[in-house]
Parts: structure tokens; sequence; C-alpha cells
């Protein structure tokens, strides 16, 4: 569509149709995200469920208004709704049935106030609404939404991006909201699911019809440092985790508010929706027929969906140990930047510790990485001089035989992974990786925090300073023009390869032009610039 001053009742059916679409392709994965001791780990299929359940009723709406749509979309998700995540998904629904309401067709305005009801409606579904979660991600999407629509543009389009963009942000924060995540490294699965369906809405409106083809859902990663990218195994202690039940009520005069105070006594992650005429519930119970027994004078009992989550959890581990890569020598590594993550992890690392420079990790960060991988064999990259000492205090820690390469930088991390050999023993790993993160020279360009005198340089706060195998050697203004300085302390007539990693704060345009110019210096070596996305560091360069 590119540009629309509003949108009708059937580009709100087709957009939320291709929205589901997008979702199912994710829906495993978002399956996986699933870290909460209780084991609700089906929250993408349940929300794919909930959303196809909306859409079959969306398409019999017998008129085609934008308000019509909506109410479909509303009625069809309440009565389809599976597990926690579908039924807050389908509170967002109803609310956003309500900001839409007499309306054939809305503009980018009016959707940002539907978006505003929906998550008023979602947290008031919710006993204890818990921050961190998709009742965050709707929030603050929808906060964005309205500001955008006030104050930059009222186009349908404009705004849904906003939204989206807010979203994305709002997931990737969610560690930070929720301890569990953070504990676990992984953001929230409601609230991925809820920005994937509004991605996929955003590509329908844009014209985006191969993205949605031939591409798939992007799986955002936590914006805060985080303890493991895999998964912990959880320990064998037994909980008792009951029966996840749910049910949908028919009836007349049903108050769903009282009926949700009076199942709070009786069970626990309880969630009341609906309205005079039909209620679904769901609740985690020890006992599922105290509960029927409760409800079935209010009215006739459907859609009746009973687990032993004990069950459920136990085959929620299964799953889990058998997605763990089998190798038997895992690595782990520690990195900061999404980007040097995506590297490491291309390369073979087992698990990421993300941290570094300014936010070293602790022996216990690196135990539980080490705890969470299958393999009684590791090597730990620490990749940092500040990392050493804490990584080698980790094997009085833990029955596994643990190997600690002592990478001091980035290139001589990712140096000692490329000489890794799958079908080497331990000792030999060990001895090959060490010899090859020697051999190569690494260069780091940041900004000096405060003035000061070291090393024979005059350095003023915020300029830029360059270090060469961790020795101050530069500093000057400009970041490149640094760079370049370390460069020429370097025989590059000997070296191959320059990779350059540019970090968070550097702009891509920049670190290409970077490379382009070293390039046109150096026509004899292959230079590769990559997006490392790490704090701090404009530039961390390795020449092999």
């Amino acid at each position: 569509m590119g540009q629309a001053d509003s949108i009708t009742g059937q580009d709100l059916r087709e957009m939320f149709a291709a929205a589901t679409d997008w979702l199912e392709k994710s829906a495993a994965d978002i399956d996986a995200l699933n870290v909460f001791p209780v084991p609700d780990g089906d929250t993408g299929t349940n929300m794919l469920l909930t959303m196809r359940s909306s859409m079959e009723e969306a398409y019999q709406a017998s008129e085609g208004s934008a308000s019509s749509v909506a109410q479909a979309m509303s009625r069809g998700a309440l009565m389809g709704a599976r597990g926690n995540s579908g039924v807050i998904l389908s509170q967002i629904w109803k609310g956003l049935a309500q900001g839409l309401a007499q309306k054939e067709s809305f503009t980018g305005s009016e959707l940002a106030a539907a978006l505003l009801q929906a998550s008023t409606v979602a947290y008031k579904g919710l006993s204890n609404p818990v921050e961190g979660t998709i009742l965050t991600v709707i929030r603050e999407a929808a906060s964005a939404a309205q500001a955008h629509a006030s104050n930059v543009s009222d186009d349908v389009v404009s705004v849904m991006e906003a939204t989206v963009g807010a979203a994305k942000e709002s997931v990737a924060n969610t560690p930070s909201l929720l301890p569990v995540l953070m504990e676990a490294g992984v953001v929230d699965a409601g609230g991925q699911g809820l920005y994937t369906i509004l991605e996929g809405a955003l590509h329908y409106l844009k014209g985006e019809v191969e993205q949605l083809k031939l591409r798939r859902p992007w799986m955002i990663a936590s914006s805060v440092p985080l303890i493991a990218k895999v998964p912990q195994m959880v320990g064998a202690e037994e909980v008792p985790y009951g029966y996840c039940t749910n049910f949908v009520i028919k009836g007349q005069r049903l108050n769903p508010d009282k009926l949700r105070k009076r199942l709070e006594k009786r069970g626990q992650s309880v969630i009341v929706v609906g309205d005079n005429s039909a209620v679904r519930v769901h609740i985690h119970t020890l006992d599922p027929g105290d509960i029927m027994s409760y409800v079935i004078p209010l009215g006739t009992l459907h859609q009746i969906n009973i687990r032993n989550m004990d069950e459920q959890y136990r085959d929620f581990l299964e799953m889990r140990r058998e997605r763990m890569p089998a190798v038997d020598i895992a690595i782990v590594a520690v990195v900061a930047g999404e980007g040097l993550s995506n590297v490491f992890t291309s390369l073979g690392a087992t698990a990421i510790v993300h941290g570094g420079q300014t936010m070293n990790p602790s022996t216990k960060d690196l135990l539980q990485a080490v705890d969470s991988v299958v393999s009684e064999k590791v090597i730990i990259l620490p990749n940092n001089k500040n990392i050493v000492l804490t990584a080698n205090q980790v094997q009085s820690l833990t029955t596994k035989t643990i190997e600690v390469v002592p990478a001091k930088t980035i290139p001589q991390g990712v140096a000692a992974l490329l000489a890794f050999d799958y079908e080497a023993d331990l000792e030999t790993n060990t001895q090959n990786m060490n010899r090859a993160k020697s051999a190569v020279k690494s260069i780091e360009i940041t900004r000096a925090i405060r003035s000061t005198r070291l090393g024979g340089l005059d350095i003023k706060k915020k300029q830029a300073i360059g270090f060469l195998d961790g020795d101050l050697v530069a500093v000057g203004d400009k970041t490149d023009a640094v760079l370049n300085e370390v460069l020429a302390r370097v025989d590059l007539d000997s070296a191959e390869v320059i990779t350059i990693y540019h970090g968070a704060d550097t702009k891509p345009a920049e670190a290409e032009q970077v490379g382009v110019t070293i390039r046109q210096q150096h026509p004899q070596l292959q230079v590769e610039v990559v997006p490392g996305g790490q704090p701090h560091y404009n530039y961390i360069v390795s020449v092999e």
C-alpha cells in the first residue's frame, strides 16, 4: 500500500491473515523461548491457533466494515484461545474491536487509539499483570503509535511502522523487567509472538509480498546482557505443577470479574475473560475436578482442555535435551554485541555469555553457561583480559572437564575458534587454539572517558584512542584516522586478511568507507567489514 490515509475492513482482515501466515513460520522458534518454571512451553503454537480461529471468524463476518471485521476477530479469538498467551491475545483483539466500534474504516490516529484500548483491556483481563511480558509490549507499542500519530504523521503505514519498531525494542528489553528471562538468556515468548504478528501485518500494508513468502520472521535478541544464549537446563528437583485447565462457559448473566475473584482462591495463573453470555477460563490447579464442580452450575461447559503439567514439564526438558547440539567438546564464548554473538555462533560456539569490557560476567555466569551445555568437555573463550582469571575459577566448581583458551581480545577468540577441529581431542584442540590466537594482531579503537597522559601520549576526554594487542599506541580526534595510524604499526606486507568489526555507535556507511580506504591502500589484502554491534568500541580489527 505504501502510504494510506485509512484502512478498510477488507484491509484489516487481509493484513492479519498475512500476519497469521507470518507467525506460522516462527511458531516453533517461539515455543522454544519458553523457560518459565511452569511449563506452558507452547506459546507460539497457542498464539498461532488463536489467530487461526480469529481469522476463520473474520472471513465469516456478514459485513465488511472495519468494525464488523474487528468484532469477528475478537469473537473468534475468544472462542479459539489456547493457553495463557492465546487468552491475552484474545483480549488485545477485544480492545481493538472496542476502539474501532462503528467505524467503516480507520485512520492512523484511530488505529493508535484502538491499540491503546487493546492495551487497557488486556491489562484488565489479568488479576496480576506482569511486566516484561506481552502486556508490556502492547502497551509500549500503543504509546509509540499514539505519539507518532499526534506528532509526526497520521499515515496508517507510518503509524504501523512506529508501532512495530516500538514493539521490537520492547521485546528486546523484556529480560530487564523479568528476572527469569534474564537468567535464561531469552526474551519473552508472548511478546515475540505479538511483535511477529504486528510485523507481518506491516509487511502486508507495505505491499512486501515477497518478504512474506520468501523470508522468515526475525527472532529478537535481548538488549541487555544475558547469561547464556543456550537455555539453562532445570535441575531434577520435583515440583508439583498440577493441571493446566481451560474451558468456556456459556450461559446467561455471567460475571467474569466475580468469577475471576472466586477462582483466584482455587488456583494459580488465573485468567477469566469474556462477557455475560460466554466466558473463557484458564487456571492452573492441583484439583481440576474441584474447578469443574464449582463452575458447572453457572452454565454449559465447552472446549474443556486439561493437561498434566508435570508430564508436560518432563517432555519440555526432554525436548530441550534433544535440541542441544550433540558435540563431544562444547565451546563457551564471552561476547558483547548481537553481531559478534552471531559471528561466534556461526563459527561453532555452543553457548554465548554476553559480556566484555565494562560488563565482565561473574564466575556464576560462566558456570551456568558451562552447565547448560550437554557436553562433559568444555573450552571457555574469555575474549577479554579481565575475564581470563574468572574463567579459570570455573574448573573447581564443576565435575566437567574445563580448558580455558585465554583469548584476551575478540580477534584472538575468532582465530582460536577457527582452529577448532571437531575430530580432535580436547588436548589437541586446546593447543591448536592457543597457537592460532597468538598469530593474530588485535586492534581496538574507542573513546577516552577522561583526559590523561599515558604511554607518552597526551589524551583529551572523548578523543579516539587506539590499542594494538592491548597497548595504547595512537590518539586523535577521528576514529578512522586513529585506526589508520595503528595499522601503520603492523607489518601488512605479510598479512592476508583484515576483518573490521564495527560497533553499536559506528554508522555502517562509515565502517564501509573505512574498508574501502584500506582496500585502496593495500589492494593485496582481503578486507572484510562485519557489523559487530559491540558497545564502547567503535572498531575491533583483526589482522591475520
